[in-house]
């Protein structure tokens, strides 16, 4: 692999920073330092505001368009969730057929190896910066280490959960001249890797740049590097230390609601659901729900969330993938549209995924000309009356925002919670129908339940046990059932995350063999079914093909078996 020439200088890469100027700045002071102009390599290394604004360039490069937009192809569009919008590009059109080709422009990986190369540049040089400026101390440098380590750590578990084996680059490019032409790292062995590095790091991790939940969901934080590696355990498969973390997340979650409870209990938006601190749809005299979508995905950095980009109203860089993929004020639809079986007749009471009272589907989708678009990040802020009355669905006053600003989300609490049931399910062993548990099994089993069902509970503004359509022995029967209602649980709360397909590949992976994918993903397909179930049937489809020109530059590279007879040119 060879870095662009425009970011493998790492004076150029400087140079570009300048677009980024101020980006992020409400969430500490660190984030408003900007590099100065026609820096000198070997001089720029001096202070610790030359390490920061590095720093902060690692962020901006997440924020890119062109990331951002992997984020949501690499992680929805090949799922159940996603179909043709109104305009789809072409590029999009051919893998939503899945037919990808190298020449698709969506296998270019090249921008998360760019933020890839700026994290390696700051591990590289921020010693260095310590041992020459006083100001910047040990804890510093150590918590400085940890945000590079973490941010570097994500991008290449993007990379692993679409490629599966990728490069593998933990030094800095700082000369136009210098190649990365090296083999690709096997999925198992970068994961270890990324597990490894982040465990070396995590407890020098900020715990809290503030008080204010802006400021510590903008950045890494001890938290958010928590959630990443229950991510990673749940990839490898190591249950018990998933759930660590995960308990490491849900019980700081806790003690913020306790102390919250402590100053403002008349006024918080947050309630239990069983021992889950959640924020709820609606006040419990309310008629109108909403609350929830307003204050997650409208106002953003919610007491739920734990990791997400921000993009500021004030600033240049706006998130135009939401505003292109899924709609603004001015459409309303978007480049990507939703299958209608996800949406229709929910409110009847015959969809087989939303039960008629969940406020997800009214939240995160609307019906326009007989297509259903997506909504979620699109409004601002939503409300809906609660009536469960037969008739129609209720009249959803969105307010979509006027400027393509919504934050993205890249780790929340229920994302969290849903981690764990799926880990303990799993731990619980492989449990056949009509088997009767064992003790243990059957705690694993109540322990899985109660994260999905505190999830369940708050989507469907439910806060007493007597109403609950969900109810336990209905589902801990067999191993497949459990997983099941996790992972359904985890396309209703997630859906348009960039999470489902990388879900649907981890069950796969696990099961080494596609069945229950293909059949959760085949419905959205209206023609060609037997072709397209064919095609899904091998472990290495899950997988994208590695992009022609990459191949052309690291001969290092073996294509994906799946797509070494696909040389057809594709049209943009």
């Amino acid at each position: 692999m060879k870095f662009n020439k425009k970011y493998s200088s790492f004076a150029s890469a400087l140079c570009m920073m300048m677009s980024f100027q101020g980006l992020l700045s409400s969430c500490s002071d660190f984030l408003s330092i900007e590099p100065q102009n026609d820096i000198v390599m070997e001089n720029y290394w001096t202070e610790e505001a030359d390490v920061n604004s590095v720093l902060n360039s690692c962020y901006a490069q997440l924020e890119s368009e062109d990331c951002m937009k992997r984020m949501v192809v690499w992680g929805e569009l090949r799922s159940d969730n996603m179909t043709n919008g109104s305009g789809t590009p072409n590029a999009l059109v051919q893998i939503l057929k899945e037919n990808i080709l190298e020449t698709n422009g969506y296998t270019n990986w090249q921008c998360f190896y760019q933020c890839i190369n700026r994290c390696n540049t700051v591990l590289y040089y921020a010693p260095g910066v310590n041992a020459i400026d006083p100001n910047f101390t040990d804890s510093e440098l150590r918590a400085t280490l940890a945000e590079a380590t973490t941010l570097r750590a994500l991008c290449y578990f993007y990379l692993i959960r679409t490629f599966r084996d990728v490069p593998y680059i933990t030094y800095p490019s700082n000369d136009d001249s210098q190649e990365f032409q090296v083999p690709a790292t096997p999925f198992n062995e970068v994961l270890d890797s990324l597990i490894a590095d982040v465990e070396s790091v995590k407890d020098d991790a900020v715990r809290s740049y503030g008080e204010k939940s802006v400021e510590n969901t903008c950045r890494i934080t001890r938290w958010s590097c928590y959630a990443l590696l229950a991510d990673l355990y749940l990839w490898k498969g190591d249950w018990q230390k998933c759930i660590n973390y995960c308990d490491l997340v849900i019980d700081q979650k806790i003690r913020e609601y306790e102390e919250e409870y402590e100053e403002n209990p008349t006024t918080m938006t947050t309630e239990l659901y069983g021992k889950f601190p959640l924020i709820s749809e609606s006040s419990a005299n309310s008629n109108y729900a909403g609350n929830t979508y307003t204050e997650i995905f409208g106002t953003g950095n919610s007491f739920e969330s734990i990791f997400e980009l921000n993009f500021l109203n004030n600033q240049s860089v706006s998130n135009s993938t939401v505003s292109s993929f899924y709609g603004s004020s001015g459409t309303r639809t978007g480049q990507v549209g939703v299958p209608t079986f996800l949406y229709s007749d929910a409110y009847a009471g015959l969809n087989d995924y939303f039960k008629r009272t969940d406020c997800r589907y009214l939240e995160n989708m609307t019906e326009i000309n007989n297509k259903v678009y997506i909504t979620k990040y699109v409004n601002q802020s939503v409300s809906f009356r609660t009536s469960t009355t037969t008739g129609a669905a209720p009249t959803v006053a969105g307010n979509a925002r006027s400027s393509a600003f919504a934050n993205w989300i890249v780790y929340r609490l229920t994302d969290v919670m849903l981690m764990r049931a799926e880990a303990e399910v799993e731990l619980a062993g492989n449990v056949e129908e009509g088997t009767v548990l064992s003790d243990e099994q059957t705690q694993h089993y109540r322990n899985a339940f109660a994260c999905v069902s505190a999830v369940w509970k708050r989507a469907n503004n439910k806060r007493t046990a007597t109403t609950d359509t969900l109810v336990f022995d209905d589902y801990a029967t067999s191993r497949s059932v459990m997983e099941d209602l996790v992972l359904d649980e985890r396309q209703r709360e997630l859906m348009f995350e960039g999470k489902r397909w990388f879900d649907l590949v981890r069950l796969s992976r696990r099961e080494g063999d596609n069945t229950r994918m293909i059949s959760k993903v085949l419905p959205k397909f209206q023609e060609n079914t037997s072709a397209i179930r064919i095609k899904l049937s091998t472990q290495d489809v899950l997988y994208w093909p590695y992009n022609r020109d990459e191949l052309k530059q690291n001969p290092y590279l073996q294509q994906n078996p799946a797509y070494e007879t696909d040389n057809t040119e594709q049209n943009f």
